[in-house]
């Protein structure tokens, strides 16, 4: 049997999220039925550290080594820049026209406006994009937010299938009018949850290495240092928890262009002694088993994978009740949400689950529960599953939140 080839296409390939899940996606897919192609930018833009930067090259040699071919396309970047968009949109239209793939899967907003339209002026057959979230709020000013969704209108109507990650997503996508219901499938992204079950050094020798006190509680994140997560909130947050329970370090894990910013704002919230600032790290695993609660503060969320991890580990959860999120974070179950910026709400929150041990211990089982839906198997599954569909019966069938959810 021919096997169907299958284009990705993706700006930036990091270890965020987004990037995390295409590349589980390439590699999950069955080679007996599919042929895989990944097209990437150079990730310049992404200021990895050297850890970062091996980190992600070991595992395009995974992807290599599970049958995925690699193209990268230098002029594929995440800022608008218009000469190297021209660029890189002719690049793909050349590379579709060469490789003649009955899928193109175009990944973010950036990959998935050039993706698409190379894939229109190319004639390829099936046209599926996931945006990973979405840039509706939270990221620019009102006309440039306006003119982004303009666009995404225009390049939907060239769009077969439109994935989100989670129902709110989709309703963010229904509501501004991107598109109607039926061109919408949601399917969770996936965690390798294998690599959240192992076996890990006790917590109070990473303590001991960390240099937190033993008797401290760890409240902990983990993610870019960048606006939209909302670390200056946490910040905020931690000054009122501090003042009220001082035996809380607060562990802050990830890079990014507010680092020097951030550390700044804690010194002169006078908790600079009890913040730590990772940085990027290979082992997060081991850290998130360390945490006593998990705490994402973002301004907006498409879901939220680190979320899942966490759970996986039976971590509590402490989140903003924004974007993706309330679909994996369920109030007063799996974990506590709060008003985005809402400083205060999020500092009784972390207060709480720290003083009432026992809540957070069953949040943190619940939690468990809740990750099993997001294993990445499950996620290539409901990718395969929607592709067959659309292969089957392309501009015939409406395809519904239930068909791929579970």
């Amino acid at each position: 049997m021919e096997k169907v080839k299958v284009i990705h296409i993706i700006t930036r390939l990091d270890k965020g999220g987004s990037a995390e899940n295409t590349l589980l996606t390439t590699m999950g897919l069955d080679k007996n039925k599919y042929e895989v192609v990944l097209i990437k930018g150079l990730s310049l833009e992404s200021e990895m550290s050297a850890e970062e930067r091996t980190s992600l090259d070991e595992g395009l040699k995974q992807a290599e080594l599970k049958g995925v071919k690699l193209i990268t396309v230098p002029s594929l970047i995440r800022r608008i820049n218009p000469m190297l968009d021209l660029q890189a949109l002719f690049r793909l239209y050349r590379i579709f026209l060469q490789k003649k793939p009955a899928i193109i899967h175009t990944h973010t907003s950036k990959a998935g406006i050039l993706g698409r339209w190379a894939s229109f002026f190319a004639r390829v057959p099936i046209v599926v994009h996931t945006p990973h979230g979405h840039i509706f709020y939270g990221y620019h000013g009102k006309i440039k937010t306006k003119l982004f969704i303009l666009i995404e209108k225009l390049t939907a109507m060239i769009t077969d299938m439109i994935i989100t990650l989670t129902k709110r997503e989709k309703d963010d996508h229904i509501q501004f009018d991107i598109s109607k219901s039926h061109k919408f499938a949601v399917i969770h992204s996936g965690v390798n949850l294998e690599d959240f079950s192992k076996n890990f050094v006790n917590s109070d020798e990473l303590k001991r290495d960390l240099g937190i006190p033993i008797t401290d509680s760890i409240v902990g994140t983990v993610g870019r240092l960048v606006e939209i997560k909302g670390h200056r909130y946490l910040l905020d947050a931690a000054r009122l928890v501090l003042n009220k329970l001082p035996n809380v370090t607060f562990l802050l894990i990830g890079d990014g262009h507010l680092m020097t910013e951030l550390i700044n704002h804690a010194s002169a919230l006078g908790i600079k002694n009890k913040v730590i600032f990772g940085g990027w790290r290979g082992d997060v695993a081991q850290l998130i088993n360390a945490f006593d609660i998990f705490v994402l503060p973002s301004l907006n969320e498409g879901m939220g994978r680190v979320l899942v991890e966490a759970m996986a580990m039976g971590k509590p959860i402490v989140a903003s009740d924004i974007g993706g999120i309330p679909d994996l974070v369920k109030d007063g179950t799996n974990g506590i949400l709060f008003p985005p910026r809402d400083v205060h709400a999020m500092a009784e929150a972390i207060m709480k689950l720290l003083l009432d041990r026992e809540l957070a211990r069953k949040m943190g089982k619940e939690g468990e529960r809740t990750s099993l839906n997001y294993d990445t198997g499950v996620m290539v599954k409901n990718i395969e599953r929607l592709y067959e569909d659309v292969l089957r019966g392309k501009g015939q069938a409406h395809f519904h939140l239930d068909n791929y959810s579970e």
